[in-house]
C-alpha cells in the first residue's frame, strides 16, 4: 500500500486548492465542511497506512528510482515513526478545524475558504516532513509548514501585535532554514546525495568524521532546533502564541515543536549515527545539555507568566527540553517513551489551548489575574483545565505519564529528578491558573512588575463575545484529553511503538514509574496550592536576567540563535578532535 503514501500529502494540497479556487462563492458552512471533510479522510487514510507502516515501505513520487546507487527525486518512507505522526497530525487537524467551526469573524476582503485552506496547507507540509526520506525535501516541506504558520499567526492582520509576533517568527525561523539548508549544502557536496539513508551510507564508506561533517550536523540541527523551540532557539514561541488565534496555537504547541524534535531524531539516526557521522558520545552530550537548558527555563519562565497563553507556551519549551533529553539518550526504550509522551502531550497542549480560547472569547481576557474568579460558571471547562494540568504533570494513567515514566527510566540519576520537577512545576503553573479562574481560590493576586506581559483587554476571536460555549468548543478538548488518557492504557500502542524503535521491550507500567508520577502530580498541586494561598507572589530577583533575555527585539534574538549554533558546535567537537 505504499503507493497511497503521497496521497496523505496530494489529499490537502488539493482540498486547499478548492478551497482558494471557490474564493467569495462558497459560504462559510460549506468551505468549513469541505475543510473538515479533507482533514478526515487524509487522518483516516494515515490510519489505514499505519497498520501496514514498514521500513520497507518506501514510495519514489513521479517515478524516479534510484539509477547506479544514485538517486533524485522525492521519497517517501511508511516506517511506523513517520505514518504515526502524519495521522497524529491529521488527527489534530480534525480537532481544530472542528474546534473552529464558523470560528472567525473574516473581514470583508477576506474570503470563507481562508482559514481552512491554510490549515490544509499546513497540514500538508507536516505530513510531508514526517514521511519524507530525502534531506533536501524535507526542508521543503518543512518551510511550506513554517511560511503557512506566518500567515496562521499574523492571520487577524488588522492587529499590529498579530504582525509583530508573526514577523518575529517568520525572522528566527527563516535563518534556522538558511541553516538547515548551508548543511545541506556541504552533506551533498561531500556525498553527492539528498536521500538521507543514501547519505548516511555515504558519510559511513567515507571513514571518520571530520569538520565538514561537523559543520554539516550543527547546521542542520540549528533549523530543526529553531522549529522545536529548544533553547536558545525558542524565543519565537511565546511571542507567536501571545498573538495566534488559539486554534493556530493548538497547532504549533500540538504538533509542530514534536515535529522540528522528531526531525533531530530522524536525521541523526539516519544519517550522523554511523562510523563516518557524530560520535554517539558527543551527540548524547549536545543533546542531552541542549534539553536540560531547555527544560530548565522553560519552566521557570512558565511559572512567571500571567499571560496564560504565554504560560502554555512556555510550558510547551520545557517539555520539547524533555523530549531532547529522551532523544539524546540515544536509547530505543528512551526513543519509544517519548513517543508515547508527545502522543499524550499532543492531546493535553491542545485542549489546554482549546479552553483559553473559551476564555477569550466570553472574557475578552487570557490574563490570569483579571480573569479571576470570573470563570466559576464554566464548571465544565474548568474541569477539563485541571485536567489537562495533571496529565502535564505525568500522573498516571495518561500517555504523558507512560511516556515520562519510561524515559526516566531509562535516564536514571538526576535526569529523572530534572523530569520530576519540570513536570511539577509546569502542570503547577496551570493549576494554578485553574485554581484562581474557576474556582476564585486565595487572594486576588496584586500588580506584578511593569515588564509583566498581561493578557487583559483582548479582542474575542469569534463573532463577539460568546455566551452559551458553543458544543463543538468543549466536545474537542473532551475528546483530545481522553486521547491522551487512552494513550497510557493501549496495550497495542505501546507494543507497536516499542517495535518500531527496537526497543527490548514495549513502554509499559513500573512501580517506579508510577511512583514518580504521583509524586510529580502531588508536587504540582502542592506548587498551585503554595502560590494561591501563600503570600503575595513577589519577582526573584535571580529570576530578572532570564526575563530580560526575552527582550522582545529581534536582534537579540538573532544574537541568541548564533550563540545556539556555536554552543551545539563545542558540546559536538570533543570527539572530532580526539578522531
Amino acid at each position: 500500500m505504499s503507493h497511497l503514501l503521497p496521497l496523505i500529502v496530494a489529499l490537502p494540497l488539493m482540498g486547499a486548492a478548492v478551497l482558494v479556487a471557490a474564493g467569495r462563492r462558497l459560504p462559510r458552512i460549506a468551505a468549513d465542511s469541505i475543510g473538515c471533510t479533507v482533514a478526515v479522510a487524509t487522518a483516516g487514510l494515515a490510519m489505514a497506512l499505519l497498520i501496514n507502516a514498514s521500513p520497507n515501505a518506501v514510495e519514489w513520487v513521479g517515478g524516479w528510482h534510484p539509477k547506479g546507487g544514485e538517486s533524485v527525486g522525492i521519497v517517501l518512507v511508511g516506517d511506523v515513526p513517520g505514518v504515526g505522526l502524519a495521522a497524529l497530525v491529521s488527527v489534530l487537524v480534525v480537532a481544530v478545524l472542528v474546534y473552529s467551526w464558523r470560528y472567525f469573524d473574516e473581514p470583508p476582503h477576506r474570503h470563507a475558504g481562508s482559514f481552512p485552506a491554510l490549515v490544509l496547507l499546513f497540514q500538508a507540509g507536516m505530513c510531508g516532513f514526517a514521511l519524507t526520506g530525502d534531506l533536501f525535501n524535507a526542508f521543503v516541506f518543512f518551510e511550506l509548514m513554517s511560511v503557512v504558520a506566518y500567515a496562521l499567526t499574523g492571520y487577524r492582520v488588522e492587529e499590529a501585535k498579530a504582525v509583530q509576533g508573526a514577523l518575529t517568527f517568520g525572522v528566527i525561523n527563516s535563518l534556522g532554514a538558511y541553516t538547515t539548508l548551508t548543511g545541506i549544502v556541504l552533506l551533498y557536496a561531500r556525498t553527492g546525495e539528498l536521500g538521507m539513508r543514501q547519505i548516511g551510507q555515504r558519510l559511513a564508506a567515507h571513514g571518520g568524521p571530520d569538520a565538514l561533517t561537523l559543520c554539516a550536523f550543527v547546521l542542520v540541527l540549528t533549523g530543526l532546533l529553531t522549529k522545536a523551540a529548544a533553547v536558545p532557539f525558542h524565543f519565537w514561541l511565546p511571542d507567536a502564541h501571545a498573538v495566534a488565534p488559539t486554534p493556530v496555537c493548538m497547532l504549533l504547541s500540538g504538533i509542530m515543536v514534536e515535529l522540528g524534535a522528531y526531525g533531530v531524531w530522524r536525521v541523526y539516526h539516519t544519517i550522523f549515527a554511523g562510523p563516518g557521522g557524530i560520535p554517539a558520545p558527543d551527540a548524547e552530550r549536545a543533546l542531552v545539555t541542549l534539553g536540560v537548558l531547555t527544560a530548565l527555563i522553560g519552566a521557570v519562565m512558565c511559572w512567571q507568566q500571567r499571560h496564560v497563553k504565554r504560560l502554555l507556551a512556555y510550558s510547551t519549551v520545557a517539555h520539547t527540553g524533555l523530549f531532547l533529553i529522551g532523544i539524546g539518550l540515544l536509547r530505543p526504550e528512551a526513543t519509544g517513551g517519548i513517543a508515547v509522551y508527545i502522543l499524550g502531550h499532543a492531546g493535553a497542549k491542545a485542549a489546554l489551548f482549546a479552553c483559553v480560547g473559551i476564555l477569550l472569547d466570553r472574557y475578552e481576557s487570557v490574563d490570569e489575574h483579571e480573569l479571576f474568579s470570573r470563570a466559576k460558571e464554566l464548571r465544565w471547562v474548568g474541569v477539563l483545565f485541571a485536567t489537562g494540568a495533571l496529565a502535564l504533570s505525568g500522573l498516571p494513567p495518561f500517555g504523558t505519564g507512560l511516556g515520562k515514566a519510561v524515559t526516566e527510566e531509562a535516564a536514571g540519576g538526576l535526569l529523572a529528578v530534572v523530569f520530576v520537577a519540570v513536570s511539577a512545576v509546569t502542570a503547577g503553573a496551570v493549576l494554578r491558573v485553574a485554581a484562581r479562574v474557576f474556582l476564585g481560590a486565595g487572594k486576588r493576586p496584586e500588580a506584578e512588575p511593569a515588564h509583566e506581559t498581561k493578557g487583559e483587554d483582548e479582542e474575542p476571536e469569534t463573532k463577539g463575545r460568546i455566551g452559551r460555549v458553543p458544543m463543538t468548543m468543549t466536545a474537542v478538548p473532551t475528546a483530545l484529553l481522553v486521547g491522551a488518557f487512552a494513550a497510557g492504557l493501549t496495550p497495542w500502542l505501546a507494543t507497536s511503538v516499542g517495535d518500531a524503535f527496537g526497543a527490548h521491550r514495549a513502554p509499559h507500567w513500573t512501580p517506579a514509574g508510577t511512583i514518580l508520577g504521583c509524586v510529580s502530580a502531588a508536587l504540582a498541586v502542592g506548587l498551585a496550592a503554595a502560590a494561591v494561598h501563600g503570600p503575595t507572589r513577589q519577582e526573584a530577583r535571580w529570576t530578572t536576567p532570564l526575563r530580560r533575555m526575552h527582550s522582545g527585539h529581534i536582534g537579540d534574538y538573532v544574537v541568541w540563535l548564533l550563540a545556539g549554533t556555536t554552543l551545539i558546535g563545542a558540546l559536538s567537537l570533543p570527539g572530532i578532535l580526539t578522531g
